[in-house]
């Protein structure tokens, strides 16, 4: 095989893995992004965890996060757990590999935050132990998988999955599906806010009120800037 016959070969399994996707799961993926612009901006965290180039593609997502995807907003709380470099290697030197991600879990994780997992074989060993701790932690705990069945994906709950041949072509679907989910984070947190312009001036101006009640649509408040941010 020449080349350029390798090439096009690469593009063609993309092309047919993200058709796929597209069909199967791009609904899910946009739920996945509403469902984490309520948990943060009320004030909940999104962590992520990967290993090798998944664990780039975590970082790539909580960057998003923190900084912006394309719309100008506020910052919102996204850690990648390996991107603590002193952690994990004191963890992995004290207790293991395989709880170098759990044990982060358990010491930022909390109620209502939301823990996505990266694996293209869905089999590593301390993604299945991190997810075991986000769930005990009371974490929503999603995964971005390879093919299924895999074992993350049944620890999970909920999961988006790609179905291709090859780890560089579940790898570039990933990075589409994060790409997906910032999108709908966005454009649900322009919902919540275009809910918020209907609300009392003094609410618009982000003057403090009360908090919202259990069961009401949570608030946000608008900053000096004109930005949006979580009320505190």
């Amino acid at each position: 095989m020449l080349p350029l016959d390798a090439a096009h070969a690469h593009c063609l399994a993309v092309e047919e893995a993200v058709g796929l996707f597209r069909r199967e799961h791009a609904a899910r993926a946009a739920d996945w992004g509403e469902r984490l612009a309520v948990a943060l901006h009320r004030g909940g965290r999104l962590l992520a965890a990967g290993n090798g180039g998944s664990a780039a593609q975590a970082q790539h997502l909580t960057a998003e996060l923190v900084g912006r995807y394309q719309a100008e907003r506020a910052p919102y709380s996204a850690v990648s757990l390996h991107a603590d470099t002193s952690a994990v290697t004191a963890i992995g030197n004290d207790y293991g590999f395989d709880d170098v991600y759990a044990r982060q879990v358990t010491a930022h994780g909390r109620t209502g935050d939301v823990l996505v997992l990266l694996s293209t074989s869905g089999r590593s060993g301390n993604l299945l132990r991190a997810a075991a701790a986000g769930r005990e932690a009371g974490l929503r705990v999603w995964a971005l998988t390879g093919p299924v069945p895999n074992p993350l994906a049944l620890e999970a709950e909920d999961v988006l999955s790609v179905t291709a041949a090859t780890t560089a072509t579940v790898q570039e679907v990933h990075l589409i599906a994060v790409h997906l989910l910032c999108e709908a984070f966005d454009t649900a947190l322009e919902k919540l806010a275009g809910r918020l312009e209907e609300t009392s001036p003094a609410e618009s101006a982000g003057i403090a009120s009360e908090p919202a009640a259990e069961g009401e649509a949570p608030r946000l408040m608008r900053t000096a800037n004109g930005r949006w941010a979580p009320e505190r």
